[in-house]
């Protein structure tokens, strides 16, 4: 059962997820900046018995909260499973969306089953153009550059969100070996946004992973190559399923 959630949790949408009441999941969280539609090829190719969540994260899309750390974007994850009635989650994050599935695993890895991290931010991802972005002065009017090129994105969400990555990344990083839950990381080796280094080094220093390489997708392969996505995600959760 694929059910494409706006972030809205309360009336109607509240009343959808009543199905998963103590269930499992797979939530997709899109990256930075980004909205649930990033996902709906992805979504719409999963298989039917996976029952899907998408949801815009605080900052953007229909999600009326303001942009979060990244322990905030964890917390507001977690709080979202509990009122939906979900008892855990395969937790799939493009880009900065894999840092946010990342610290849910650590901040509770009792919620998180499993994890899908595509083209994610991790060791290494960091370069002098994510610190332009960062930066006083530079960093609003580039944000406001860039984020007018990508129609909807909200440029004070990508600012907050890009000062937060080079503020917190290292706290992040510091807490990937006690992450043991079965994680599948895909990157493209042509991104160029993402070095397929950070894939390579996430793979090396997380307990339980599996590196998969994909050509053609470029950094934003939910988007690019959704059909090969859709299916290395049902094939993972496939094999977390077998662990039970």
């Amino acid at each position: 059962m694929s059910l494409g959630l706006q972030w809205v949790s309360t009336g109607q949408e509240a009343d959808m997820v009543t199905s998963l009441l103590q269930r499992s999941a797979v939530v997709l969280l899109h990256g930075q900046p980004g909205d649930v539609s990033d996902w709906a090829a992805v979504a719409s190719a999963l298989p039917d018995e996976v029952d899907v969540v998408v949801l815009d994260r605080p900052g953007y899309g229909a999600n009326p909260l303001p942009p979060a750390t990244i322990d905030g974007n964890a917390r507001w994850l977690i709080s979202e499973l509990d009122k939906a009635g979900i008892r855990d989650a395969i937790v799939v994050g493009h880009s900065y969306g894999g840092g946010v599935a990342l610290a849910a695993a650590a901040l509770a890895p009792d919620r998180v089953r499993g994890l899908v991290l595509i083209s994610s931010i991790g060791p290494s991802c960091l370069k002098w153009w994510d610190y332009l972005l960062a930066a006083p002065i530079v960093g609003p009017v580039a944000s406001i550059a860039m984020c007018a090129m990508l129609p909807g994105a909200p440029w004070r969400s990508f600012l907050f969100e890009q000062r937060e990555l080079v503020r917190s990344l290292g706290r992040l990083l510091g807490r990937l070996d006690a992450i043991d839950m079965p994680t599948l990381i895909i990157a493209d080796p042509a991104d160029s946004v993402v070095p397929v280094a950070t894939a390579q080094l996430l793979n090396e220093q997380l307990l339980d992973s599996k590196l998969e390489l994909v050509a053609e997708g470029g950094h934003s392969l939910p988007k690019t190559i959704p059909d090969t996505i859709a299916a290395a995600i049902a094939a993972h959760v496939a094999a977390v399923g077998a662990r039970l």
